[in-house]
Order: structure tokens, then sequence, then C-alpha cells
């Protein structure tokens, strides 16, 4: 594999986002603010909403923000470059094999997904304060949980990217973004679910179930959540099936 030529691809990449840093931002978090506002602020505040609901909203806030930046990431440029701009034409003119192109993208999203969900830990702690109690008990847990949580989201924006025309964006949006997120434990743990039995086993396919409690069971252990061992399980598989289903698609899309 050419390194330099990997390195490269990175560094253009990064050089596109440093451009369009104000609206990735506005894109990355004015949703989830809004939602930690309302929910965590106005709610609480007007007694609609236990105190404590503030730390339990903030691994799922998250959660969502590393999902949605880790997508957007990848599948938009990809869709994009496929269609309009057909910049991957000169992409696979490099001295780097088709899957490592693909790849670059895996690991240019999952990076952004970092610094997204890293963020919102401190933006909305200063927006929900007083009141969040973090209680991180095992720093190599979080680092673990949030590495294979973006590494999940930038999958995702693989196999999406590849497989999603650009007359169906808003529908990969509405169809499948939204309901992983209302179905995802974000806003409420997966033991909620216990009065919808049913409902509780069937949103266990849902990989951002694993991903929000994961990061509750690493942030906020006092609440219930997942044990560690299935969210690791849970995220190793889906990673390993979104980047499988990803590959395959970008090299079926390449080479046509």
């Amino acid at each position: 594999m050419n390194w330099k030529t990997f390195l490269a691809l990175l560094a253009r990449d990064a050089h596109v986002a440093r451009r369009n840093f104000v609206p990735l931002l506005l894109q990355t978090f004015l949703q989830p603010m809004m939602f930690v506002f309302i929910f965590g602020r106005v709610m609480v505040s007007s007694g609609y909403m236990p105190p404590a609901y503030k730390s339990l909203l903030l691994p799922g806030i998250m959660a969502i923000s590393m999902e949605f930046t880790g997508v957007w990431a990848v599948a938009m440029p990809l869709i994009a470059e496929f269609v309009f701009t057909h910049e991957i034409e000169d992409r696979l003119l490099a001295s780097i094999k088709i899957s490592w192109l693909a790849i670059e993208k895996v690991v240019f999203g999952t990076l952004q997904s970092l610094i997204a969900g890293l963020v919102v830990i401190p933006a909305a702690w200063l927006l929900l304060r007083p009141g969040v109690e973090l209680n991180m008990r095992s720093p190599l847990s979080f680092v673990s949980v949030t590495l294979l949580v973006a590494l999940f989201s930038a999958c995702g924006g693989l196999a999406l990217g590849c497989s999603v025309s650009q007359t169906q964006i808003g529908l990969m949006f509405s169809m499948v973004l939204t309901p992983m997120i209302f179905f995802g434990c974000a806003y409420y743990p997966w033991s909620a679910l216990r009065n919808f039995p049913i409902l509780q086993i069937a949103v266990l396919v849902n990989p951002l179930v694993y991903a929000s409690e994961g990061l509750r069971g690493t942030l906020v252990p006092q609440f219930p959540h997942l044990s560690m061992l299935a969210v690791f399980v849970g995220l190793i598989f889906f990673n390993t099936l979104l980047l499988g289903v990803g590959l395959r698609q970008f090299h079926r899309k390449a080479v046509s």
C-alpha cells in the first residue's frame, strides 16, 4: 500500500473540511444542541423531567452527534463524487488499491465523528449545568466505546453512500436515520422499553442502541444500561457488517 498517497488523500479531505467548517459545524451540532436545550434545560426547569435526566441525556446526544457526523462526512461526499463531480474517477487513478480509497473515507469520517463526539461533552455540559453528573469509572472502556461508535458511523456512511442514489437522499434520512435515532435508546435507556417486550427485542437490530448504551455505561454508569460485553459484541458485529457491505458496494460502483 502506498502510504504517501493514502495520507495525501486524507490531507485533501481535511482541507475541504476546513473550507466548509461553518456549514459542517451547523450540520453537526445544531439539531443535537436543540434537543439538549429543549429536553435537558426547558423540560427539566419546568418540572416535567427530573434533574437527573440531564445526565441520562448527554451520552445519547453524543451518540447522535457522532452518528450524524460520520454518516454525513462519508455518505454525502461519496454521492457527490460518484454522481455530480465525478471526482472519484481521479481518485481511482491514484497509485492505491480501490478498497483503500474506501478505507480512507472511513478513516476520515471516523476522525470527524470522534471530534464531534468529544466536543459535545463540554458543550452540552455547559448548556445543562448545573446538575450533570459524569462518572467515568473506566477511561479505557470509554475510549474503546468511543472509537467503535465513531467507526460504526463512518462504516454506516460508506454503506449508505454507496447504496443510495441522489434521488433517495431524503428517503435515507426519513426511513433510515430518523427511526434509528428514535429507537436507538438515545433519549431513554434500553431498560425503559421493558413494558414493550417485542419492541425491546426488535430495537437490538439497531446499532445506535449499542452506541447510546455503551456511552451511557461509560459516562453515567449509575443509570441502567446494557452490559458492556453486549455493547462491545454489538458494535464490533455491526462495524464488521457495515464495512464489508460498504467495501463491496464501493468496489461495485467504482468498476461499473
